[in-house]
This record gives C-alpha cells, structure tokens and sequence, in this order.
C-alpha cells in the first residue's frame, strides 16, 4: 500500500491501547514507526507526554496524578526500592532519547516535571544535560510551579535547586537574540524575581547564590525592579544577621530608578535597607517629580492656543496633586527668597555707588584748591615788589561797582 505525500493524522484515541503500550520498547518501535509516516513533532511530542503522564504518575500534573492513581488502582509492590528506581531511571533515560529534535514540540512544564522525576532516580548526567538544553530554548513559557524542583543533592543545604535554575537562565541568555527575542527575556526576568521571592524563604540559601542569580539577567531585562526589590526584602527579613557590607552588596543589585512609587514608599520606609539604598530611592523620586514637573510646564507652555477645547488625560491620583502642590510651594519659596537676595544686592550696589560718588567730589575739590594756592603764591614772587594784587587778594577788595575790575588786576590779566 502506497503512503500518500500528506502528513499522516491520527485519530483522537483510537491508536492508544494499554497492551500495545505495557512494554517500553514495543512503545519506542511504534513511535518510530509514526515518526516515518511524518506526523508533525508536536503531535508526536503529545503522544510522548500523555504516555509518560499515565505510566508515570510523577510526570503529570495534580488533577491528573489524583485520576492516574484512582485509575490505575496501585496496590503495594513487591519489589524493592531500588528496583522500582531503577524502572523509573531506564523510563525516563528512554523518553529523553525519543524526544523530537524541534524545538517547541513539547510543552516547556513537562519538560521540567521531567527533569525533576530524572534529578530525583539520579539519570545519567547526559540526559539531565540535553533535558536543561532544551528548557533553555523555551525557559519563557515555564511557570513558577514547575520551576520550583527541590534539591535531591545530599551536599546542597538548600531547599530547592537554585544552582540548576541558575544554570537554565544562564543558558537561556548566551542564546542569540534573534533566537529568544526581547519579549522571552523579560518574561524570563519576571518569572527569576518570582523564583527569587520563594527561595529567599529558605534561611539556608547563600548570599552568593542569591546575587548569582539576580544578576544572571542583563539590567534591560527587567521593566520594573519591583519584582527583585520583594525577593531582595524578603531575603533581608529572613536573614537578619547580615552585615552592613553585605546589605549594601545585596542592594546594589536593584535600580531605584526602575521603582513603582508604591515600591519607592515601602522602601523609603524599610528599616531593613541600609540608609544610603533609602537615599538613592529618595533621591530618584525627587529626580522623577522634577522631571514630571518640567515635562508638564513645557507641555503648557507648547500647546497650541489655537485648541478651543481640553485634550483627555489621565486622572492624576491624590498623592500625584499632593506631590506637585509641595514642588509648587518649594518653587515659590526659592521665588521668594532669591528676590530677598536681589532686593538687599540692589541696595549694596546703591550704597557703593553713593560712596564712590562723594569720594570722588571731595578729591576733585581739593585737588582744585591745591592747584589755586600754588598759582598764587607763584604770582606773589614775580608781582611783590611792583605791589600788584594776586586773584587772592582781588578776592579780599571790595569792587568800586558790580561791573568794573580794577586797574591792578586789569592789567595783570594782560
């Protein structure tokens, strides 16, 4: 019988039957055999999940875990521990070796569930390795609950596996950005702030670890910074022995510019941050109210007057016209007192000026009755023995009439 050249479809349920899938390998042949019909990889991912989701009852999610178990009616077994672990390892390792190589063709949550099912069984570290390479391609489609895999290491002190999520978002960043995309990174940095909030309840967790992992993001990831501020406060409340040094460390990982101005209260208000973090957030609140405030003023100053009519905005909140009344009232203080200052500079000046002026008629004054004395006294020396009269002593005569000059000075004059 000849195959036709359109992909195979399968129907809903009608391939799936309990005896044809008991036996793993006679599972891996037909689903060889679907592959080389070329169903689409997602549906061939579908088949896989649901098939690991029921003979594996780890793999599926609460709802469907409970109805597995009631399903299957599960009576105690046997076999030892062991053995049973050694099941669940060779069912996972099979799974992680027939999984379609395209990307996107199983679902990111189950990935994960898988992934934790092969920490826990201790599968070899190959499998575990292609598991978090996949995860990585497709990190911005996880959840929170599947994210949070408890740490099966005996040396890890830790509740839950903040080095493997470490190392998914490290993964996820070196990929090349036209691969992951702006948008997957910041819901990324979302969902590592969520995860950072839970594991900051842990009192055993390391500063090390919690700066290793809050920084493993690029700063242009996070929109907000209020995400990061809750896991940096909740970790600063669940470990209160931290040093100064160490404080300042922890919060130097946020950006107070990036805060919500709900954010930015709580945190002017947190007796938990050191004070020069609470004068950084101060100081870019005062940085944004300004700004606002200049934006506002030209935007008035710009708009047209030819508008007959108020454009729509936003409705500012009570604290925003509280914020913008004190700037008022600060500007008009600032108005006010440098006008003080002009007013008593202007009357400094005023007083100088003054100074300078009678300084310079008094000098000009003597300097005039200087000059007359030596005229004088040089006229007396050349006219003392003829008995003319210097200007001086013209001074002391009285004129005979108001339009006559005598005779003497008449003739020293020519």
């Amino acid at each position: 019988m000849a195959l036709s050249a359109e992909p195979y479809k399968l129907p809903a349920d009608c391939w799936f039957d309990d005896a044809c899938i008991l036996d793993m390998d006679y599972f891996v042949k037909n689903l060889s055999v679907i592959k080389a019909k070329g169903v689409r990889p997602d549906l061939i991912g579908s088949i896989i999940t649901h098939y690991a989701s029921k003979w594996l009852p780890d793999l599926s999610t609460g709802e469907e875990a409970e109805k597995d178990f009631a399903a299957a009616d599960y009576e105690e077994s046997p076999e030892s521990v062991t053995a049973s672990w050694m099941k669940k390892r060779f069912f996972v390792e099979t799974l992680v070796g027939v999984l379609p190589p395209e990307r996107d063709s199983i679902a990111c949550s189950f990935l994960l569930r898988l992934l934790r099912v092969a920490n826990m069984v201790g599968t070899e570290p190959a499998y575990r390795a292609e598991l978090e390479k996949r995860i990585s391609w497709q990190l911005d489609q996880a959840s929170l609950d599947d994210l949070i895999i408890p740490s099966f290491s005996h040396t890890c002190g830790t509740l839950l596996d903040v080095e493997l999520v470490l190392r998914l978002v490290k993964r996820f960043v070196s990929l090349d950005e036209a691969v992951r995309g702006g948008a997957a990174l910041v819901k990324v940095a979302k969902l590592v702030d969520c995860y950072l909030a839970e594991a900051a309840t842990d009192s055993n967790l390391g500063l090390p670890e919690f700066i290793a992992l809050a920084g493993a993001l690029p700063a242009h990831a996070r929109s907000t910074n209020d995400g990061l501020y809750r896991a940096i406060d909740t970790y600063l409340q669940v470990h209160p022995g931290l040093s100064k040094q160490e404080r300042k460390g922890l919060c130097r990982l946020m950006d107070s510019q990036k805060l919500s101005p709900e954010a930015s209260v709580h945190a002017a208000q947190n007796e938990r941050l050191p004070v020069r973090a609470v004068i950084r957030v101060l100081l870019s609140e005062q940085s944004k109210l300004n700004r606002q405030f200049d934006w506002s003023g030209s935007f008035s100053r710009t708009r047209s007057p030819t508008v007959g009519f108020d454009q729509p905005g936003r409705c500012l909140s009570k604290r925003e016209v509280t914020a913008q009344q004190m700037e008022i009232k600060r500007l008009r203080e600032d108005v006010v007192r440098l006008e003080s200052q002009c007013i008593a500079m202007q009357r400094q000046m005023e007083r100088l000026i003054d100074k300078k002026r009678s300084g310079i008629s008094f000098f000009s004054w003597k300097k005039l009755g200087m000059s007359a004395q030596r005229s004088g006294a040089a006229e007396k020396g050349t006219d003392g023995e003829s008995g003319q009269q210097t200007p001086m002593d013209a001074k002391k005569t009285k004129p005979a009439s108001r339009g006559r000059t005598p005779r003497n000075w008449r003739n020293s004059l020519s």
